[in-house]
């Protein structure tokens, strides 16, 4: 009986201490709760964004830009998807090849041209993105002052170029024009200021954020867009053959990619790009530098590839024909001197080694487009994501937009401008002929006589 009464007060104890702590984790549960409501009713100033700024934001529940139309032909409509992509985008490739052979074949003119278009559709799909995102926003002027900007940002940049290369043909032809070309910097700062000065004009009151938002995207679009297009044809007219050789190079590099990927790809190279493997990546590069360096050895044979194009004045056109410089003949190298050690372990003595320049230059730039430039590709992927969209447009069938092709390019075109710059850069004595005739008759003779007496103290030109 007493055994019994001893568990009773037991079991009576267990009881009140398990409501006990029942009841203190209550307790402590609705403290927390008025804690909560607490900072809910008093939100922490800095780390919630104005109520204004959150409406002003673009919301993407839904893409900005439709996705790409469908144009798989019919004659493909029972393969598998990704078979279809292979045969359109193949074809489509070799169209677009062709085309930029014939248009290699027409010379600095139309390739110029050539740049100039890409620039303005990769533009285009670039801003249509930003109006897109704000399409419920009646936004006054944006595409209108976008397209001021890019021309007078074309203007400033090409305006050197127009002069060096141009000057003879607008100064004898267009001569009304000159004044245009001789003070472009400042005919250019002024054309600017009054699209800035209309911009701050068309601002409204319930839409700053919105309009400062896409103002400063238009400027990074000009920034990527027009900047790297001027340094394309910069390099361009230090030899057709560098333009041929960092352009084909990066498609080589997408084509391999793709090739190696589609059929032996297994490892996938980065998120952002799930289709990218790393056998892509591997296969392409190896590809890509062995594919550069015979097609420079094709391209050095003719003058028309290897020489920097000059305006021919009787002529009126562009002509290509010049003593090669000594990047186009063999020269000796040293090998490195813990390349020599590492041979000599097995018996190998190899001091020196003779190629031509030319070919080193080339693998350098494939290996530029193989390791780094695709990361331009991944940027723009990852812009791609952020919008929502699969591709920046839907022109070229198989590829998507100009965008979606020429990304990688303009990351090219940075490092084949700096490099050339840095270790080919060399002064071609027509590009100051051509300088000189641009000056009045008076400066002409001035320059004349100063060269003739400096040419007589040196003993070149014989008294």
């Amino acid at each position: 009986m007493s055994e019994l009464r001893h568990r009773e007060g037991q079991a009576s104890k267990e009881s009140n201490s398990g409501g006990a702590e029942q009841q203190s984790k209550t307790e402590h549960e609705q403290t927390q709760a008025d804690v909560t409501a607490d900072m809910a009713e008093k939100p922490v100033t800095g780390c919630k964004p104005p109520d204004d700024l959150q409406e002003a934001l673009p919301q993407l529940s839904d893409p900005p830009i439709p996705a790409q139309k469908d144009t798989v032909p019919s004659i493909l409509k029972g393969l598998p998807p990704r078979w279809q992509n292979w045969f359109i985008r193949g074809g489509f490739s070799i169209v677009m090849v062709a085309a930029f052979a014939f248009i290699i074949y027409c010379g600095p003119v139309a390739i110029t041209g050539l740049v100039l278009l890409i620039e303005m559709m990769c533009f285009h799909e670039i801003i249509t993105i930003g109006h897109a995102v704000y399409r419920s926003q009646d936004l006054p002027w944006f595409r209108t002052l976008s397209w001021y900007f890019l021309l007078c940002a074309n203007y400033f940049v090409y305006g050197q170029s127009m002069k060096d290369y141009f000057g003879i043909v607008l100064h004898r032809d267009l001569e009304f024009l000159q004044p245009l070309i001789d003070y472009y910097r400042f005919v250019a700062f002024w054309l600017y200021m009054f699209g800035f000065m209309l911009f701050v004009l068309s601002l409204r009151k319930s839409q700053y954020l919105v309009q400062f938002t896409l103002f400063g995207w238009t400027h990074i679009a000009l920034l990527i867009v027009v900047t790297q297009s001027n340094l394309i044809v910069q390099s361009m007219f230090e030899g057709i053959i560098w333009f041929l050789l960092s352009t084909t190079s990066v498609i080589c590099n997408d084509i391999m990619a793709y090739m190696f990927g589609f059929f032996f790809g297994r490892t996938s190279l980065i998120k952002l790009s799930p289709k990218k493997t790393w056998e892509g990546f591997i296969g392409a590069c190896f590809s890509t530098v062995i594919f550069i360096v015979i097609v420079a050895s094709f391209l050095k044979r003719y003058n028309f590839f290897a020489c920097p194009p000059e305006f021919d004045e009787e002529k009126g056109e562009f002509v290509m024909e010049c003593e090669p410089s000594v990047t186009f003949y063999p020269k000796e190298y040293n090998v490195p001197i813990f390349m020599q050690s590492s041979l000599a372990l097995v018996g190998i003595q190899w001091q020196t080694f003779t190629t031509l320049p030319l070919y080193i230059h080339a693998a350098v730039i494939g290996l530029f487009a193989s390791l780094v430039s695709p990361f331009g590709g991944f940027f723009a992927s990852g812009f791609k994501r952020a919008f929502k969209i699969k591709d920046f447009g839907d022109v070229i069938p198989g590829h998507g937009g100009i965008m979606d092709r020429f990304d990688c390019q303009f990351l090219m075109a940075s490092f084949l401008y700096v490099y050339l710059q840095t270790f080919l850069k060399s002064s071609y004595p027509q590009k100051l002929v051509q300088q000189i005739f641009q000056l009045s008759a008076e400066d002409q003779l001035m320059v004349y006589k100063q060269l003739t007496e400096h040419l007589n103290k040196t003993g070149i030109l014989p008294m």
